[in-house]
């Protein structure tokens, strides 16, 4: 069941939640600062262990105090026009996500929307990646989340959302 909601992500009791997060995987602004702060500085020590992050890859870290067990670390592209493979790049984060969570046998995961604030990522475009591959993994979860920021992104994901049930 994929879910679209209007909170903070930080606050969702789930396995894991996903940061949209910086190559150094040290902390940063949006998303990635908030899971920092409320996770606590025990992330950020943990973190240094992991030799940062490819645009793209996936890497997991315990939540600390956090109410999910888990932080899948994913970095986004920046939007270049789409001219330098943004889509191939943004579905990978969302395809490595999945994956490193079904590896570690979790059930239930909640996504930002990645990319789309400061790394200027269409909304549009990436809803449709987004919902797209949790579509093609949904079978192996109890629960996916987007987690929007905005009341806006929450029409545009629920959009994209309810099209491609429309369609299947």
């Amino acid at each position: 069941m994929i879910e679209i909601l209007h909170t903070d992500i930080t606050t969702l009791q789930v396995d894991a939640i996903v940061n949209a997060a910086n190559s150094s995987l040290l902390g940063g602004g949006g998303v990635d600062g908030a899971i920092h702060r409320a996770a606590g500085p025990e992330l950020l020590k943990y973190n240094r262990t992991l030799g940062g992050c490819a645009t793209g890859e996936a890497k997991l870290a315990p939540g600390f105090n956090l109410p999910a067990k888990w932080i899948i670390h994913t970095v986004g592209p920046v939007w270049y026009g789409g001219e330098k493979n943004e889509s191939q790049l943004l579905y990978n984060c969302y395809r490595n996500a999945l994956e490193l969570a079904i590896a570690n046998d979790l059930s239930s995961i909640a996504f930002p929307c990645i990319s789309t604030g400061v790394y200027g990522y269409p909304n549009h475009l990436a809803a449709e990646i987004a919902i797209g591959i949790m579509q093609k993994y949904e079978s192996n979860f109890k629960r996916i989340i987007v987690c929007c920021f905005s009341k806006e992104d929450v029409a545009i994901y629920t959009d994209r959302l309810n099209d491609g049930e429309r369609r299947n």
